[in-house]
């Protein structure tokens, strides 16, 4: 509850406020009546349909936002969609840890209890939101100048502690104090350090979490209750996923991001498990219909990663008419790209991409941009930008953009399982295509390079880079001097700095004199194939150099002597453009 309260953003809410309150809303409120309706039906009292309803109406932020993220599918319209609810349901907690202890109490005095507590909690809330800030700021600040990092952490401890002990005083839970006490902190400057700073917390306490959530399991009373788990199981992944999917529809959405979203949402939530917690220790629930809860939830959860992954091929199946949506998008990009060739494809035109479009149109260099923002993509095309909304990740959206007489192919955000996709497609149909992929770190420059990149760069490289140069230069050292360091250091990291591809613009004598890279594609019936690379004769006087060989999707750098040249592989060679030429000429016709 503290990393959700530290997660609350306002401007954000404010900018989906039309998915959140109004899908968002109709999807906890409608759940949370057709159950209430089965729970009556089954002889158990409102108030215990009340809490089942609020625990079954939640999904798990955690699994959808991931799963989400790991397909690139947060900002396509399903995932909007999705996210908006989420973000409701995660406001109706705080209502529902509230409402939840006082069901339990019995008779008359329940309506006089809500009434009591909702004057608490606006005394409680007014007095946390007006002396809050006031207080936590100079707080912060009086422990920052401290520069301790454990004084900064038992701080946070002691605030988010202190608040939720505040709000058991008043009467309320706990859990609702951790909240407040992370929607406080998060107005501060220092939320982004408190979010560091408490990661390992938050890993260990939600391991815990779900340990104990185990531990309260009862498989004895799982198995004698097994029709009514499979029953709730159902209502999760079939009745929840139809009533998201009939209301998203409603909501003007499209049928294919109605069941991508449906799909999506079909599941209980981490914050269900909390809400089944307080309800049975207030006495609203009874064990069994905890105990029912619980392990149909648990199964849900372990259902959605596969239902979530699933949701292309099932939208594909039934729903013809977003087959043909993306059939009319694919041919409208094709149509665009049609009379492009020799261009360069862009996938992501984020600050990275559009800063990369504008170096690149400033030589004259064509561009392509594919990107999943449908209002960055809009306000870009309005502008008379190349762009299109697109997944890159896809074949289908790669060859419309045309992969086929591209240039070279750029992936300007950094996220490495998408890029890895877009690797399988791209040497799948263009084993010759220069390739450069971004990322953060040093950490999956291998996988990227095995995976066929013709080079990773590591933003952290290129900052240490700009560090050193500036320092260089404070500290007097010769501009040309600085110059050379950077540039060894890249021609040591960066292999490709070493030549460059040939363009249609490179045609002054003094760049025709400049060594370039080139690659030559062996395909069956090549004059090389069968050769080791010592018995090659790439030119008379030694003037040309093979870089690098592509074999099946990896990249073998400086081969040595002894590689024997297959069918298929690459040669990425280096050297003046007209001994590249006749060496080229060499690997294909033995001339």
């Amino acid at each position: 509850m503290f990393s959700l309260g530290l997660e609350f953003s306002l401007p954000k809410l404010l900018a989906m406020r039309a998915t959140v309150f109004g899908l968002g809303s109709a999807q906890v409120g409608s759940a949370m009546a057709v159950v209430l309706l089965g729970a009556l039906a089954c002889g158990l009292p409102w108030q215990a349909g009340v809490a089942l309803g609020g625990v079954l109406a939640m999904s798990s932020t955690a699994i959808v936002t991931r799963l989400l993220a790991e397909r690139v599918e947060v900002n396509a319209s399903h995932g909007q969609s999705a996210i908006g609810v989420l973000l409701f349901q995660d406001l109706a907690v705080v209502p529902l840890l509230i409402i939840l202890p006082v069901l339990g109490q019995a008779g008359g005095d329940l309506w006089l209890a809500l009434g009591w507590a909702a004057i608490k909690i606006a005394v409680v809330l007014g007095a946390l939101l007006y002396f809050g800030p006031r207080l936590l700021r100079p707080l912060f600040h009086l422990v920052a100048k401290g520069r301790s990092g454990e004084l900064f952490v038992l701080n946070v401890l002691l605030v988010t502690l202190g608040i939720a002990w505040a709000t058991a005083l008043a009467g309320l839970s706990l859990a609702l104090g951790a909240f407040l006490a992370g929607m406080l902190i998060a107005e501060t400057e220092y939320r982004h350090q408190v979010e560091e700073d408490i990661r390992p917390f938050r890993d260990l306490l939600l391991g815990l979490f779900f340990i104990t959530v185990g531990m309260r399991l009862d498989l004895a009373a799982v198995w004698r209750e097994l029709f009514a788990v499979l029953l709730v199981f159902l209502f999760l992944v079939v009745g929840k996923t139809l009533l998201v999917g009939g209301l998203t529809r409603a909501f003007g959405r499209s049928a294919g991001t109605a069941v991508r979203t449906a799909l999506a949402l079909g599941q209980g939530g981490e914050f269900g498990f909390v809400l089944l917690t307080l309800a049975a220790g207030s006495g609203v629930l009874p064990d069994t219909a905890e105990q029912v809860a619980l392990a149909a939830i648990l199964l849900s959860m372990l259902a959605a990663p596969f239902m979530i992954q699933q949701s292309d091929a099932i939208v594909r199946r039934f729903i013809a008419s977003d087959w043909m949506l993306q059939a009319m998008r694919l041919t409208q990009l094709a149509a665009r790209t049609m009379a492009t060739s020799d261009h360069v494809i862009l996938c992501g035109y984020g600050r990275s991409g559009q800063a990369l479009a504008r170096v690149l149109q400033q030589e004259e260099i064509a561009i392509y941009a594919l990107d999943l923002d449908p209002e960055r993509v809009k306000e870009a095309a309005a502008a008379g930008e190349q762009v299109s909304f697109g997944d890159a990740t896809r074949r289908e959206v790669l060859m419309s953009a045309g992969l086929a007489r591209a240039r070279a192919l750029i992936v300007t955000y950094d996220h490495t399982p998408s890029a890895l996709k877009i690797l399988h497609v791209v040497r799948e149909v263009r084993p010759d295509l220069p390739v450069i992929v971004r990322t953060w770190d040093d950490s999956d420059i291998e996988r990227l390079r095995q995976a066929g990149a013709d080079e990773v760069v590591a933003e952290i490289m290129e900052g240490s880079l700009m560090l050193a140069s500036h320092a260089m230069m404070l500290l007097g050292i010769p501009l040309n001097r600085v110059l050379r360091h950077i540039r060894d250091a890249r021609e040591e990291r960066y292999s490709l700095f070493r030549g460059f591809f040939r363009g249609a613009t490179d045609d002054s004598l003094e760049e025709q004199l400049q060594p370039r890279l080139h690659s030559v594609q062996l395909d069956a019936g090549a004059a090389a194939i069968g050769l080791r690379m010592d018995q090659l004769e790439l030119a008379d006087d030694g003037g040309v150099t093979v870089k690098s060989l592509r074999r099946g999707g990896r990249r073998l750098d400086e081969p040595q002597a002894d590689e024997v040249l297959a069918a298929g592989d690459v040669v990425v060679l280096l050297g003046a453009p007209a001994l590249i030429a006749k060496a080229e000429r060499r690997l294909l016709k033995g001339e």
